[in-house]
């Protein structure tokens, strides 16, 4: 377990989303903790400037359950191309790394 590799996964959703898909990733044991935080978008989309309130999803896991935990998000996220990034924890506290480690144990749903 030590040698895994924790990752953070960086989703924006529709503020109104943000409490259904944490909870679900958290519940399958996909994610060990997710951290919400009010954003402001800009982007291009089709052609068009959009400006969104969204919540950005700060989400902590493994790295073998990434690809996992990127094809539940694309079922449960209700854009047409969600945002889904994952960024590699190259250091931490390893009471804390140990921690989400454990709580996504894979195959313990």
């Amino acid at each position: 377990m030590k040698n895994e590799r924790v990752v953070i996964i960086l989703s924006t959703v529709p503020e109104s989303e943000s409490p259904r898909i944490a909870g679900t990733l958290v519940s399958e044991k996909l994610v060990a903790c997710v951290n919400a935080t009010p954003v402001r978008s800009c982007y291009r989309w089709k052609g068009e400037i959009c400006t969104d309130r969204e919540e950005l999803l700060v989400m902590k896991t493994r790295e073998s359950l990434f690809p996992r935990v990127m094809e539940r998000l694309k079922e449960i996220h209700p854009y047409e191309v969600p945002e889904i990034l994952a960024i590699p924890v190259w250091g931490g506290y390893r009471g804390y790394l140990d921690w989400v480690l454990g709580e996504t144990a894979p195959g313990e749903a």
